[in-house]
């Protein structure tokens, strides 16, 4: 789904006119216009001001043109598990289960890598290769990479 699509979908369900749209997000019913027939986009601060009138991420917004992961734990994102910052807005990141109230929930990757392998493994995974499996995977995630750089200044 293109974006025009997607804004013309989320205005039709929430009723309003392009008139009303306009005005909740300080644009005019032209531009509104323009968005809808695909002759532009909305700019990056209307995205964010779209995500919160129709409660949905700016991945979405832009027709999902990005499969997202959540940084911390691998899990695939949509818009019911992806985390809220504290003031309500998206942060397409992370899980909800990983971040939540703007506080990280896995501090230490052995804690999350435990946790994983005890609730994902099974007669064909074993718990020793989902162990090995999220040893291996999840150092990659930008959320370790960004505390093992922290913590290697810190050194």
């Amino acid at each position: 789904m293109q974006t025009k699509d997607v804004i013309i979908k989320m205005r039709t369900q929430k009723g309003m006119t392009q008139e009303e749209l306009a005005k909740k997000v300080f644009v005019t019913r032209q531009a509104v216009s323009r968005w809808e027939s695909g002759e532009t986009t909305p700019n990056t601060e209307t995205l964010k001001l779209l995500s919160n009138l129709f409660d949905v991420s700016i991945n979405t917004l832009l027709g999902s043109p990005y499969k997202l992961i959540c940084q911390c734990c691998g899990m695939p994102l949509d818009d019911t598990s992806i985390s809220r910052e504290p003031d309500g807005s998206f942060n397409e990141e992370y899980c909800k289960w990983c971040y939540t109230d703007g506080k990280f929930i896995y501090t230490n990757l052995g804690q999350l890598v435990d946790f994983l392998t005890e609730h994902t493994s099974n007669e064909q995974w074993p718990a020793d290769k989902a162990r090995a499996f999220y040893e291996k995977e999840l150092p990659g995630l930008n959320y370790w990479k960004k505390k093992e750089s922290a913590s290697g200044r810190r050194n």
